[in-house]
């Protein structure tokens, strides 16, 4: 399907008439089902993109972050912003950088410049944006739909899993001498109403207490979810939560991707498409309830992704020297006025 024609409707105007946009886009993308191949009859198109900052956004008193339009649902990133969010291979702006061609709708040649250096903010950080947040999306989605069968200690496992993977990403983050070697566990609750819970063990000695609070904060946040997860009064209907099942596989795919290869790629390919609509349709969904042959092929890719972190020839972090001359060369041609 050929999306430029779009750009010239009155629906679009916003495109060519907010002084944000215009000629200052850099790169603009098909997004959502149709970025991903999984689009089907009555699929809304969208829209994901960056664009320059102003001069004044950068020497100046102004600041920008991203543009919204909630009726074509498109977004649209300030540079500066979209740098921020792909240094942690951010799953829904990394994908930015890995549609087809014929994907894009608009391509400057400042857009080809990040396109042709989109390997800088490839990391193992992709582990947590992609594997590890799947995984607790689905950890997630399984309570969301069992919450008044599943037992609570089951549930803790679960919310364990997803905190481990969080204290894995926070160490993956830190200097060496900001690890910190905490062990969770769980054992027999001590908290009123729960059977069991998550316990920390930990030795801290010089630590600094605003990265201590860092570190609570990121793991607490993941109980949190979780916690609110579980007081929901609602049930997602099943074509929510099959489109929901179908996005956690995709994630573990481009994961494996980035961790094995190297490589983003956003629309995926045939092998691929076969298994994520047939989850979209349902397939592995019977009377509200995930079968057990949907788990299992989460269970394999689960699996995989952990062997592609594992063996990843990729850096633990980004060459933050690379990616911060990368961003000084755009920045400077835009405030001497050499583009945009």
């Amino acid at each position: 399907m050929n999306f430029t024609p779009l750009l010239n409707t009155k629906e679009y105007e916003f495109l060519r008439t907010n002084p944000r946009l215009g000629s200052r886009i850099m790169l603009l993308g098909v997004s959502g089902s149709y970025g991903y191949g999984t689009n089907r009859e009555g699929s809304d198109i969208d829209f994901r993109g960056v664009v320059l900052n102003l001069p004044s956004d950068l020497i100046g008193l102004t600041s920008f972050e991203q543009y919204e339009d909630t009726a074509t649902d498109t977004v649209i990133y300030s540079f500066n912003k979209l740098v921020s969010l792909l240094l942690n291979c951010n799953p829904n702006t990394i994908e930015i950088l890995g549609l087809d061609e014929e994907q894009y709708v608009i391509k400057t040649p400042v857009g080809q410049e990040l396109l042709d250096h989109r390997q800088l903010f490839l990391s193992k950080r992709a582990a947590a944006s992609f594997g590890h947040y799947a995984d607790a999306q689905l950890r997630r989605l399984q309570n969301a739909i069992a919450r008044d069968t599943l037992p609570q200690p089951s549930r803790e496992e679960h919310i364990l899993k997803s905190v481990n993977h969080a204290l894995e990403d926070y160490n993956r983050r830190q200097k060496e001498v900001y690890k910190t070697d905490a062990k969770l566990y769980i054992d027999k609750a001590e908290t009123e109403g729960l059977e069991t819970e998550i316990f920390l063990d930990a030795d801290f000695r010089r630590f600094p207490l605003r990265r201590y609070n860092d570190l609570m904060n990121t793991l607490n946040s993941v109980v949190r979810d979780y916690d609110r997860i579980g007081k929901r009064n609602h049930k997602k209907d099943d074509n929510h939560l099959n489109k929901h099942a179908m996005h956690l596989v995709r994630l573990f795919m481009m994961g494996i991707d980035i961790l094995a290869d190297g490589e983003i790629r956003t629309h995926r390919p045939e092998s691929d498409l076969k298994l994520l609509i047939s989850i979209r349709n349902g397939d592995y969904m019977r009377e509200g309830i995930l079968t057990p042959a949907f788990y299992e092929i989460v269970s394999d890719y689960e699996r995989r992704f952990h062997e592609a972190e594992k063996n990843s020839f990729l850096p633990d972090n980004p060459d933050m020297e690379a990616v911060a001359a990368f961003v000084e060369s755009i920045n400077r041609r835009v405030v001497t006025g050499e583009i945009g």
